[in-house]
């Protein structure tokens, strides 16, 4: 096999500013005429281009790929006979990652390869778990460099990952704007798996091997082309076996006599050798930037340091060092450009530059031997002597130069009247060294797009100096005085600022705390409680503590914990509303005629069973007539019970009459409300029992229910919980109203909290009056108000304040910052919820300093700006679901990974099969779950061999009878029938 070029790093049409033509058929018919012999796929990551890798490839020899026989005749019908050659495919891309690693964001980008196309699968498989690799060609993830090749080395151990031009200032390994200063910071105890670096553009081998720490690697040069014309402007030359694992052996290697070298492009040329700012047309060498602090002279931001800037940092030899073992290179100019410059016309793809070099290529032969190894004398004969003399200029480096810099290609010139050579360097063909130092040229205005996102409206919001403690202990100096942090508990309340501390010591009356965002509401809840234990006012099976979610409540036992010790903490009960109506339900159940064990239905169990008895009704209107039924069982709404204001809490009014006639019924049975079909509702209650289940609406209807009709199950509670916390009393609806009133009645203390000005479940039911009419509920009672705001810099809480003036309670405009940090709030007004999100993904742009080259080159991103943040620094917050479409449009179309909050995992339907497995090894009767695991494998035929319920909810198969036996059993049945 003679020597060959092979480039290793190009694109497909599928990833971000990329030719439309970037398909296989393109590629094959440029990399001929380039001269290329091996060409990598481009963008494993896709399954799209996958899917068209196997349409036009197929395997040969030695884990390569080669053009289909029908696609190679197309191709070779478009090419002059001296063109037709041989071609192969590698299966090869590049995969970019963006991550927090030793508290800087790193962005680095790198080239994979694997060697088949089933090794192609599974790799694509590992990583759609986690992120999106379907919207870019190449896939931003999330992912340590480090784990990445973890999981391309457990796809196949013969993979191999190549760091991509390591020099970039963004996305590179070693780029000074989110690298690393060494291959082992980045690959950690992986290090070893690296044993080759793609030079990159904007920098060519002498520059490596001023950095000693390279030595070990082999330096390799890639095209990293985004259209097929730009294949081959950077490639290897090897002398191997057309075979995968020849190539990598050269590579790894560095076998002079396999692998031979590379072509580079002149580094100038590439658009981040110098340093500078390409809005303000500034460009200087290393040693100007640093004159200038670093800074623009025009715009006082932070220049683009580029890859010149950043060998120089990392540099332990000086220029002009030769490092052990190095090998050629060649530095060329594309022949497009050299014939442009020749023709005198601007572009290298004008109609007349293309005509010319389709005349030559078919003359001559591929572009390679045209540059590299044809005599001058047959160059001269076909396209005259001032091109062939050109080239010769070329080849031996007398060059004029224009450098690139923040993203602006430089120019490189060989047509100009007594051209300065560039120098001397030991080892290429050409020389290739230093360019000399250029003034900033005039007239390079950077780019303005078309579509750009507009700039937001910063909105100054005027500082206040913040609250200080002394200022605040002034304002509540009756309070400190009233509530000194003395005696026992004192540790407790030293850590509290004086309104949380008469919060604490209001202990001979009920309580109403105030609290508005940030004040400390979870604090000051959890301090009482551990207060009242510490000071012998309470022992822990006293108290009960009820949140909203159960986060709150695992919050508050941490921190119960963390004042009481684990062992009492333990003790004091802590739960969200229906976690306590549950355990209360599972105590006392046989009052009710249900089962201790029965299950509670999510929300998608309860779809089922309405999907059963209502088979007729559409999905939506089951939805509808699930959402109404929730509703019924949380009590009236807005009327509040018929009364024009909520029942007092401490009247016990168990036979409400309006209460009874909503519930009726024996044993916990619900009566249906007239806006439901009665036929509906005791067929679909019916199902539930039968399958030994409740629903959410369920636990605490009928907890008030058992309450209110059971005596002795209420007095019982009045004995135990002498203290009552209420988390988010903002938020309470009716039927949580009610069992807060029957649990009061028996005389026990309550402390609620809240904000008014923060209700939002009211399309659950909740009602705010409930909290404003606590002094009237409860007497005597006394209100505190928590002020003192931790959570948001001054700027920020006046801001809400401003927006919510007239929707909010007095006391929010009370609220007052500890802190003054400098916060900038932006406004931004939307034409559409299209350019509202694409403004979201702008800024996400903005914050992790560009996810792209086209985000730095098309201005979205300033060139100054740094990387600060990472992905998973970041949270989006919309209103409505309505919002999220379009965000995930935009997220997606700019490649950005991303999660959603929405449904439960536990919702997804696989994960409630195997729960569902799982409560059967517990509970073998639960109907429920027999119903979710046998629709989920279509065995509900069985469902009669299993379905014998008694009428307490419990199934056929004995009690210790276990899931396997009752399936095999009913299986058995079955065959039988």
């Amino acid at each position: 096999m003679p020597p060959y070029y092979a480039d290793l790093h190009i694109h497909s049409h599928y990833s971000r500013a990329t030719s439309r033509d970037l398909d296989i058929p393109h590629i094959a018919l440029w990399a001929l005429k380039k001269g290329t012999t091996l060409v990598a796929t481009g963008d494993i990551a896709h399954p799209g281009w996958l899917a068209e890798l196997e349409q036009h490839l197929e395997p040969t020899e030695g884990d390569l790929l080669r053009l289909k026989p029908e696609v190679e005749q197309a191709v070779h019908a478009q090419l002059a006979p001296a063109l037709r050659r041989t071609l192969r495919f590698v299966l090869g891309g590049e995969i970019s990652t963006i991550y927090k690693k030793g508290d800087r964001t790193r962005k680095i980008h790198h080239v994979v390869f694997l060697p088949t196309l089933d090794a192609v699968r599974r790799f694509q498989a590992r990583l759609e778990r986690i992120g999106n690799i379907r919207s870019d060609g190449r896939p931003i993830l999330g992912l340590d460099s480090r784990d990445l090749l973890e999981i391309l080395l457990e796809t196949d151990p013969r993979g191999v990952l190549i760091p991509a031009h390591i020099w970039t200032p963004w996305f590179a390994l070693l780029g000074s704007k989110s690298g690393f200063d060494s291959v082992e910071e980045c690959f950690d105890d992986l290090s070893e798996h690296i044993f080759a670096l793609e030079t990159g553009l904007s920098s060519d081998p002498p520059m490596n091997w001023r950095v000693s720490a390279l030595d070990r690697y082999t330096l390799v040069s890639h095209s990293d082309a985004h259209s097929p014309r730009k294949l081959g402007r950077e490639a290897d030359r090897l002398h191997t076996d057309l075979t995968y694992d020849a190539l990598f052996d050269a590579i790894r290697s560095g076998d002079p006599n396999r692998f031979l070298g590379t072509v580079e492009f002149f580094p100038e040329e590439g658009k981040y050798h110098y340093d500078g700012h390409r809005k303000c047309s500034v460009r200087w060498k290393p040693g100007e930037t640093l004159a200038h602090g670093g800074r623009c002279p025009v715009c006082g931001k932070m220049v683009t340091v580029g890859v010149l800037h950043r060998v120089e940092e990392l540099a332990d030899r000086p220029e002009g060092a030769v490092k052990p073992n190095a090998l050629p290179y060649h530095s060329l100019i594309p022949l497009p450009e050299v014939l442009a410059e020749f023709l005198g016309v601007r572009s290298a793809t004008s109609k007349r530059v293309e005509r010319e070099y389709e005349r030559l290529l078919a003359a001559l032969g591929p572009e390679f031997e045209i540059l590299l190894d044809l005599p001058l004398e047959d160059i001269a004969r076909v396209g005259g002597p001032r091109l062939a003399e050109g080239i010769g200029r070329m080849r031996r480096g007398e060059v004029l130069v224009e450098p690139g810099y923040d993203g602006e290609f430089g120019v490189i010139r060989v047509f100009v009247e007594r051209t300065p050579p560039r120098g001397k360097n030991p080892l290429p063909l050409f020389d290739v060294p230093e360019p000399e130092g250029l003034s900033a040229p005039q007239g390079l205005p950077g780019p303005d797009p078309e579509g750009a996102v507009p700039r937001s409206e910063a909105v100054t919001v005027p500082e206040k100096t913040a609250l200080s403690d002394s200022s605040l202990a002034a304002g509540l100096g009756e309070a400190e005085a009233a509530y000194p942090a003395r005696g026992l508990g004192a540790d407790i309340l030293a850590a509290l600022n004086p309104e949380q501390r008469a919060a604490v010591r209001t202990l001979d009356r009920h309580l109403l705390i105030v609290a508005g965002p940030g004040t400390g509401k979870t604090r000051t809840l959890t301090a009482r409680l551990a207060y009242l234990v510490r000071t012998g006012r309470a022992t822990p099976e006293q108290l009960l503590a009820i949140t909203f979610t159960n986060r709150a409540a695992e919050e508050m036992r941490e921190r119960l914990t963390g004042w009481l010790g684990a062992e009492s903490a333990s003790r004091i009960t802590v739960a969200t509303f229906h976690a306590f109506a549950a355990g209360l339900l599972r105590t006392d159940a046989e009052r009710l005629g249900l089962s201790p064990d029965f299950v509670i239905a999510t929300e998608a169990d309860a779809l089922e069973v309405l999907r059963r008895v209502a088979p007729d009704l559409t999905a939506r209107q089951r939805q509808d007539l699930y959402e109404r039924i929730q509703a019924a069982k949380r009590g009236p709404h807005p009327t509040l019970l018929g009364h024009p204001s909520p029942l007092p809490l401490g009247e016990e009014r168990g036979e409400g009459r309006a209460q009874r006639e909503r519930g009726g019924g024996q044993e916990g049975e619900v009566r249906a409300p007239d806006e439901i079909p009665s036929a509906l509702w005791e067929a679909y209650h019916a199902a539930l029992r039968a399958a030994g289940a409740v629903d959410y609406g369920d636990l605490l209807a009928l907890a008030v229910r058992l309450l209110e009709q059971d005596a002795e199950v209420r007095a019982a509670l009045h004995a135990r919980y002498r203290w009552l916390a209420v988390d988010e009393y903002q938020d309470i609806n009716a039927v949580q109203y009610r069992l807060l009133r029957l649990l009061v009645a028996g005389g026990a203390n309550v402390c609620a909290i809240g904000d008014p000005d923060q209700a939002i479940y009211g399309f659950r039911g909740a009602d705010s009056r409930y909290f404003h009419a606590f002094p009237q509920d409860l007497q005597p009672a006394q209100v505190v108000r928590l002020r003192r705001n931790y959570r948001s810099a001054t700027a920020i809480l006046r801001a809400a304040q401003d927006l919510l003036r007239d929707q909010t309670s007095v006391a929010a405009q009370d609220l007052l910052a500890t802190f003054a940090d400098e916060v900038q709030v932006e406004v931004y007004t939307a034409a559409s919820d299209g350019a509202e999100a694409e403004f979201v993904v702008h800024q996400i742009e903005r914050l992790v300093g560009g996810t792209s080259y086209f985000s730095v080159d098309t201005g979205r991103v300033e060139g100054s700006d740094e990387a600060r943040f990472a992905f998973g620094d970041i949270a989006v917050l919309y209103r409505t679901r309505a919002q999220l479409p379009a965000l995930r449009e935009a997220l997606d179309r700019a490649g950005i990974p991303y999660q959603t909050q929405g449904d439960a995992l536990t919702q997804h339907p696989g994960v409630r099969v195997a729960l569902g497995l799982a409560w059967l090894v517990l509970n073998p009767h639960a109907g429920l779950h027999w119903d979710t695991v046998l629709h989920h494998f279509r065995l509900e035929r069985l469902r009669g061999a299993l379905l014998h319920p008694s009428p307490s909810g419990r199934w056929a198969g004995g009690e210790g009878a276990s899931p396997a036996a009752l399936l095999t059993r009913a299986v058995a049945q079955a065959a039988l029938r």
